[in-house]
C-alpha cells in the first residue's frame, strides 16, 4: 500500500510540474517551485488518508487489535507508533522531490536563481502539513472498522480544515469570525511557512493541531478498551 501511494503522488506530481501545460514549470518560465507547494497540500489530502486508513479500521476488523492492546503497551504507545510510522512514510514521499529542487537550480539563469528559504519552509510546512494530516487520519481511522469510511472521513475533515476555513473567511469578511477562520485555516498557517518565516505561531499551531487529534483518537481508543 505505501509503495503505490508513494508511486501514485510521485508520478502525479511529476506530471503535473514537467508535462502537463497547465501547470508545468519549463512552461511557466521563472525559478521556483511556488506550482509544486500550492498542489501538494490537494494530494496530500488523498495520498495521507490512504496510508493511515489502515492503521486502526484494519486491526479492528481481523480482530489483531484485541492481541495488541493485551500486550504491555500504553495507549499512547501504540497510537504514536502508528503515526510516527506514517509520518515516516510521508517522509519517504517527500524525499524524491528534492530532485524538483536540484533541477530548478540548475535551470535558473543565472545558475542557482531560486529562493532557497522560502523552498526549506515550505518544505519544513509541508512536513508539518503531512502531520496534522496524518493524525486527522489516525483519529478516522479508530472510529470505525471499515477503512473506506476511514479514508472519506479522513479526506472529509482534511478538507474542511485546509479549504473549507478559507472559504468560511470570505464569507463572513471584514467581520470578527474572518479573523477566527482566518487563524483555524491549515491553508493560512502553511502558507505563512512558504514565504520563508519560521513564525513560531505556526509551529505552534500545527503542532497543537496535531496533539488535538492524537487525543481524539486517544479518548476513542481509552473508551473502547474500557
Amino acid at each position: 500500500m505505501a509503495y503505490i501511494t508513494i508511486g501514485v503522488f510521485l508520478l502525479v506530481s511529476g506530471l503535473l510540474l514537467w508535462f502537463f501545460p497547465d501547470t508545468s514549470i519549463l512552461e511557466y518560465g521563472y525559478a521556483e517551485l511556488n506550482g509544486f507547494f500550492n498542489l501538494t497540500p490537494f494530494l496530500f489530502m488523498f495520498l495521507i488518508p490512504a496510508i493511515t486508513m489502515r492503521s486502526f479500521a484494519e486491526e479492528r476488523r481481523e480482530g489483531t487489535y484485541i492481541l495488541l492492546a493485551s500486550r504491555p503497551l500504553t495507549d499512547w504507545q501504540i497510537i504514536l507508533a502508528k503515526y510516527f510510522a506514517c509520518l515516516l512514510l510521508i517522509l519517504f514521499a517527500l524525499l524524491p522531490t528534492l530532485l524538483y529542487y536540484y533541477t530548478i537550480v540548475q535551470l535558473g539563469m543565472p545558475k542557482g536563481n531560486i529562493d532557497g528559504g522560502a523552498v526549506a519552509g515550505s518544505y519544513i510546512g509541508l512536513l508539518l502539513l503531512g502531520g496534522a494530516f496524518a493524525a486527522i487520519g489516525v483519529f478516522s481511522s479508530s472510529v470505525t472498522k471499515n477503512q473506506v469510511i476511514a479514508f472519506a472521513v479522513s479526506v472529509f475533515i482534511s478538507f474542511i480544515v485546509y479549504s473549507g476555513f478559507d472559504a468560511m473567511s470570505k464569507i463572513f469578511a471584514l467581520g470578527l469570525l474572518e479573523d477566527v477562520f482566518i487563524w483555524l485555516s491549515v491553508n493560512a498557517h502553511f502558507q505563512s511557512m512558504s514565504r520563508g518565516v519560521l513564525d513560531t505561531r505556526d509551529l505552534v499551531y500545527f503542532i497543537s493541531f496535531t496533539l488535538l487529534f492524537l487525543g481524539a483518537t486517544k479518548l476513542v481508543i481509552g473508551g473502547r478498551k474500557w
